[in-house]
This record gives structure tokens, C-alpha cells and sequence, in this order.
């Protein structure tokens, strides 16, 4: 059985807990969570996995688990993924927006040659990603993201100051240009744009365009690539996650995948 921690107790971390807790091959052993999470973390942990213990951090002096999981945000990646993999613990991460800061993907990768370990960035809202990797190996000339979202999905962003979300009544695009400025100014949104820029030709090359639109009630992704390979067109409406309206159910759906995965004896 896969012996797991798990980083985070929102929204994401709790229906990974739910869906996990009858698994046979994967058992989540410890849930980290920051001292203002842990009142509602040890609620959701008593009802989906009783088994495991409350911390803050991984003790130096304890037995490492067999995997990490980072269900937590951005800041999550640095201050526990990157001490872990030096310990050699391999990691998961779904917040993969937090790649674009400057210099973060090196040192995530100099962190897992230093532990002779690995960490795996999830797919997260985003199909097609295994198609976009093996063009890269051919050659891409070029791929265009583009997000549509419903307005309430974009409060609290700088969407706010480029128009009034509440007054929308059509489609209104709050932003273009590269991946990169993407997933900075739009770090809970655009996980999906720094995913496939990794996957493709990086977060500068990779073109973005994001739409506050108030005719969908799902999150909207669409992906165009073209290269050695030929070219693909790929549209995905995913249901918002019913806790975070900024997060596609089906990153949830990524995390407990990859688990699985790590656990059972053929993985696809």
C-alpha cells in the first residue's frame, strides 16, 4: 500500500480525502496543514481519513512517506516540495503556476537530482497533455491557450480592474500574452497555461488568452498546437469544482489518478 502525505486541507485536499477514503492501495497517512487550517482539516480528516495524523511540517527525525502530495497553492511548492525532494521523498504537485516564478523550475529539478528522487507535475484541468510532450519531441512551432471562465470565477484577480465582472453580459477577454505574465498575474486560474507550457515550447513562447465570459457555466479550455507532428485542436469544459469555482473538478480528478497510479500494479 502507497503511504502518502498530503499537503493542504481545502478544497481540493478534501475531495481528494473523499474519494480516496475506501481505497485499498492508497492510504493517507498525514495531512500538512498551516495552524489557521487545522480546525477544519481535523474535521474533514475524522470523516474521510481518521487514520491519519495533523502536522504542520515533515520532522527531519521522522520515517519519510512514500509520496508527497502538494493539494495546497503555490507557496506550498517552495516552502515543503523543495526540502522534501532534497530528502529524497518524491513528490506530486498540482500548483503548477508556481513553476513560473523566476529560477523555481531549476531549483525543483536541482532539488530532485539531490535526492535522487522525482516529482511528478500533474495535468490538472488539462487533457491532451501526454500528445502536447511527444510533439515536443518532434518539433512544436507554436501553441495557443485559450481560458474562458465565468465572471464570479474571476473575482478577486486583476480581471477586477480591466472591467466590471458583475455588469458583463458577454464575453470580454481580460488578458493576452505569454504564459508566463499568465499564470503571475492569475496564479489560481491559470495553472492549466503554465502546464502546458511545460509539457510545450516554455511559458514565454506559449501564447494565452483569458475570457471573463458570462454565457458559460463551465471553465473552458482550449488548446491549439502545431508543429512536426501536424496540429491539434483540443476543447475541454470542465465543471468547476463545486467548493473553489477557480478550480476545474477535474484537477481533483488528476491528483487521485496519479495516486493510483503510484499504487497500482498497471498504471495508464
Amino acid at each position: 500500500m502507497l503511504s502518502v502525505t498530503m499537503i493542504g486541507c481545502g478544497a481540493i485536499g478534501a475531495a481528494v480525502l473523499e474519494l480516496l477514503h475506501q481505497d485499498t492501495d492508497v492510504r493517507i497517512d498525514a495531512v500538512l496543514v498551516a495552524p489557521e487550517g487545522r480546525a477544519r482539516a481535523h474535521e474533514l480528516i475524522g470523516r474521510w481519513a481518521p487514520q491519519a495524523r495533523l502536522i504542520e511540517r515533515l520532522a527531519l527525525d521522522a520515517a519519510a512517506p512514500g509520496l508527497l502530495v502538494e493539494c495546497a497553492g503555490h507557496g506550498a511548492v517552495e516552502e515543503h516540495v523543495l526540502p522534501a525532494l532534497k530528502r529524497g521523498i518524491p513528490c506530486v504537485v498540482s500548483s503548477i503556476g508556481a513553476l513560473s516564478d523566476a529560477g523555481l523550475a531549476r531549483r525543483i529539478e536541482e532539488a530532485a537530482r539531490e535526492g535522487n528522487t522525482q516529482v511528478q507535475l500533474l495535468s490538472g484541468a488539462m487533457g491532451g497533455i501526454d500528445a502536447l510532450s511527444a510533439a515536443r519531441v518532434g518539433g512544436l512551432d507554436s501553441v495557443v491557450y485559450t481560458g474562458r471562465k465565468a465572471p464570479q470565477a474571476w473575482k478577486g484577480t486583476p480581471a477586477e480592474d480591466v472591467c466590471d465582472l458583475d455588469a458583463l453580459t458577454a464575453a470580454r477577454m481580460i488578458f493576452s500574452g505569454s504564459a508566463c505574465e499568465a499564470a503571475q498575474l492569475y496564479p489560481k486560474n491559470a495553472n492549466v497555461a503554465a502546464t502546458l507550457s511545460l509539457a510545450g515550447i516554455g511559458l514565454q513562447r506559449t501564447q494565452v488568452q483569458l475570457f471573463a465570459d458570462p454565457t458559460v457555466s463551465e471553465n473552458v479550455h482550449r488548446v491549439e498546437a502545431r508543429g512536426a507532428f501536424g496540429s491539434f485542436e483540443l476543447t475541454m469544459r470542465g465543471k468547476p469544482l463545486a467548493a473553489n469555482p477557480k478550480t476545474s473538478a477535474l484537477t481533483v480528478y488528476s491528483v487521485v489518478r496519479a495516486l493510483r497510479n503510484r499504487a497500482q500494479p498497471i498504471a495508464i
